[in-house]
């Protein structure tokens, strides 16, 4: 039998009706049998700050804790300025804090996201997985998901309503899971009835800045 795989969900946006977020509440409800996804909120981390980052707010504690529990994660980014937003940047700066206590570091992840334009946060994308190289995330490369004209791929209520997005989201999910559960050591763990989210590995994060 497999293993269960949990995944933590974030989207990198503060807007009550983002189709960022409405994206990824999608993502909940179409992940594969054995696993599932845990969102979580980035509207109470503060703008980082490195004399406070070795005794951080709790809002971020709560973060890293949710990252380090997670198998494997997916983030779902707007496009600000062909980049991501200064409210994602912020949180993978906090949870890669202190130098050598990177939460992120070692786990599978995924990335998608959505917009009113064309390109659908495609540079955004790019540029996050750049950033995701330097934490030591293990990014799966397809299907690329860059949702375009958002306004017509959800309802008025912020519900995915576009089969061939679903059907994309779903190859996503699946290739995540099936990724992490090759390369995580914890969800290898679980297999074998053991629970453990304290496996140390490498650090990436960088020096003082």
């Amino acid at each position: 039998m497999s293993s269960h795989v949990r995944i933590l969900g974030i989207a990198g946006s503060l807007r009550r009706g983002s189709y960022n977020k409405a994206a990824l509440r999608a993502a909940k409800l179409l992940v594969p049998q054995n696993s599932e996804i845990d969102l979580f909120q980035l509207d109470d981390i503060p703008m980082f700050n490195e004399d406070e980052e070795n005794s951080p707010p709790s809002s971020v504690l709560a973060l890293k804790n949710r990252i380090r529990r997670a198998d494997a994660l997916l983030i779902v980014t707007p496009e600000y300025n062909y980049s991501i937003p200064g409210v994602l940047k912020n949180a993978i700066d906090w949870a890669c804090r202190p130098y050598g206590e990177s939460a992120w570091s070692g786990k599978a992840a995924a990335i998608m996201g959505a917009s009113l334009g064309a390109i659908g946060t495609a540079r955004a994308q790019h540029h996050l997985r750049q950033i995701l190289v330097a934490l030591n995330l293990f990014t799966v490369n397809q299907p690329e998901i860059a949702i375009a004209d958002a306004a017509h791929r959800f309802d008025e209520n912020g519900k995915l309503i576009h089969e061939p997005t679903k059907q994309l989201i779903q190859e996503l999910l699946k290739n995540l899971v099936d990724w992490t559960r090759r390369i995580s050591p914890a969800v290898a763990l679980k297999a074998t009835g053991v629970n453990s989210y304290d496996l140390t590995s490498s650090d990436h994060a960088g020096g003082s800045r």
